[in-house]
């Protein structure tokens, strides 16, 4: 009997341990995303403003992230869309790799992620395309 107890404690204390990282990583994202909540981005002097924007007058991608990851936290999904839509993306990206990555954790699984050349360039190929469009008179609708 006491083996059994020994071999389920085992057992506990790898599941444990396994989920150690992914739970530190969400403890990191939800602070980060509470401090956000917290301290509203919309007033001036709380962050830094970001420098291509500042001497250029452009907009890079992650123009807005903040603003909408306040307005996400806050649960207006709209406004967040609008600040920054590519960010939502990845809010919601992040949240299924999270999940999948706690999945294959608890199965004891190793996460495998390994994305091909062409992923990569697409990945960069939408970067570009959505600072490119938000950046034309006619993609003002992508203005943060």
């Amino acid at each position: 009997m006491r083996t059994v107890n020994t071999d389920s404690r085992r057992v506990t204390r790898g599941v444990a341990s396994r989920l150690a990282v992914p739970a530190g990583v969400l403890a990191a994202v939800a602070a980060a995303f509470a401090y956000v909540g917290t301290v509203d981005p919309n007033e001036p002097g709380h962050y830094p403003v970001c420098p291509l924007l500042r001497y250029t007058g452009l907009y890079c991608p992650g123009c807005g992230g903040l603003r909408s990851a306040h307005a996400f936290v806050h649960g207006d999904l709209a406004a967040a869309l609008q600040d920054n839509a590519l960010a939502v993306l990845g809010y919601l990206g992040f949240a299924v790799l999270w999940t999948v990555w706690v999945v294959h954790a608890v199965r004891g699984r190793p996460l495998r992620f390994d994305p091909r050349p062409a992923q990569v360039w697409s990945l960069g190929a939408l970067l570009l395309v959505f600072t490119v469009v938000r950046n034309l008179p006619f993609g003002g609708w992508l203005h943060p």
